[in-house]
């Protein structure tokens, strides 16, 4: 097919499957400047499906920077009142939130990451209604990819610009699975795909999960009582059923927050807030991360862990196999969305309510009693290898291969 139609069959793929747009709904889209002519595909396919109205808050990393570099801290520890309409008010009217992800990943380097820090608490203190309206099923969300010249210069370095922008749009239709002839019909089958072992998961009930790979990697986490396996989708409070990430290959839980034990080292570098932290290492005691040390970023990596009191304990363990086709693929994105599913991963901060029976309708202090945690941030970082093993431990002290290799082992391999 001609790139153009594939990029209108992209946009349909997030307005009306990974959004699940409904007639008269209000489309909220935060969208890079220089993704405007992506944007306006997305716009038009929204209006196509019958949306109530389309918002675009356009985003421009490079002005953020100066925000950052020169506006005082102060600016950073409230949001203004026109955001907090903007957004709460969004969410009250129950919009579907697109966000489309294009960012430089050094676009933000050598920030001073207290500013970061005192803006993410400010965004869920000021914000709550949006950021709620998200992570208690009220509202469908989505984030997806877009190529933009900065990024796509940082993963194909030897290319033209031109060329690489051209290369990184290739890699992401076909990690969005959205570079065929029916991008829905393949999201349906992806998801399907998800069910059997989320189904072995959950029955499993496993007490905890031990890790261990040869770069040190020797951990091990508790899991909740009852705790709920979800991916391949979401849904929320109303039936409806959407796509947070695409892509998206990662089957996810939250941890009880105060059993992590053992030390984990990163597979692939992270990028937080338009900066890299690479070669790190993260040790856990009770649950609570009480050692680091990076080799690129130690200052970022303890930004995350300071941003609260819950950005040391873990909100989330998601399992990724290394055959993933992003990880296949052998591109580094430097970019969480797609790293992330290239392999498995652990999260800082903020659990998912919907991983623990009746958990979307939990306030948080009854989330908290179920040993969900609760922070104002959520930082995915990979530490999946080839050499990975993850063994499921019972209440008995039994134990099931769930890994090897770095994929699936036992009862979870195989075409299930």
């Amino acid at each position: 097919m001609p790139k153009q139609e594939i990029l209108q069959n992209y946009a349909r793929l997030l307005v009306r499957t990974g959004c699940a747009l409904k007639p008269g709904q209000e489309l909220l889209l935060t969208a890079p400047v220089e993704a405007a002519p992506f944007a306006r595909l997305v716009a038009e396919e929204a209006w196509a499906a019958g949306a109530g109205d389309v918002i675009v808050e356009w985003a421009d990393q490079p002005v953020s920077r100066l925000r950052y570099l020169h506006a005082p801290l102060s600016s950073f520890e409230s949001v203004p009142e026109w955001k907090r309409a903007l957004l709460n008010g969004a969410a009250g009217r129950g919009a579907a939130i697109l966000t489309l992800d294009g960012d430089d990943p050094d676009g933000m380097a050598g920030i001073d990451p207290a500013r970061f820090t005192a803006w993410s608490r400010a965004s869920h203190r000021d914000c709550k209604a949006f950021y709620d309206g998200m992570d208690l099923g009220r509202n469908v969300w989505c984030i997806a990819g877009v190529s933009t010249p900065a990024w796509a210069k940082k993963v194909f370095p030897g290319c033209s610009e031109s060329e690489a922008v051209e290369k990184l749009w290739d890699a992401i239709l076909y990690t969005a699975r959205a570079d065929g002839a029916d991008p829905a019909a393949a999201w349906a089958d992806h998801s399907a795909a998800f069910q059997a072992r989320i189904k072995l998961l959950n029955e499993k009930q496993f007490d905890a999960l031990r890790y261990t790979s040869s770069n040190g990697t020797d951990f091990t986490v508790g899991m909740n009582p009852g705790h709920i396996w979800a991916g391949g989708g979401a849904e929320t409070v109303d039936g409806t059923w959407f796509f947070p990430n695409m892509p998206t290959e990662e089957i996810f839980t939250s941890p009880h927050r105060d059993r992590a034990d053992g030390v984990v080292h990163s597979a692939l570098p992270l990028n937080y807030r338009g900066g890299m932290i690479a070669d790190f290492w993260i040790k856990f005691e009770g649950g609570v991360a009480v050692d680091c040390g990076a080799k690129t970023g130690l200052d970022r990596l303890k930004s995350i862990l300071d941003t609260d009191e819950g950005g040391r304990h873990l909100g989330e363990v998601a399992l990724v196999p290394h055959a993933s086709p992003i990880a296949q693929s052998g591109i580094l994105f430097y970019s969480t969305l797609y790293d992330e599913n290239a392999a498995c991963h652990l999260a800082l901060g903020k659990g998912f309510p919907e991983c623990v029976e009746g958990g979307l309708e939990m306030d948080e202090t009854a989330l908290a009693a179920h040993h969900i945690n609760l922070s104002a941030t959520h930082v995915d970082f990979m530490i999946g290898t080839a050499d990975l093993t993850i063994t499921g431990i019972a209440a008995d002290g039994s134990e099931t291969p769930v890994f090897q290799n770095g994929n699936w082992a036992g009862a979870f391999a195989g075409d299930l």
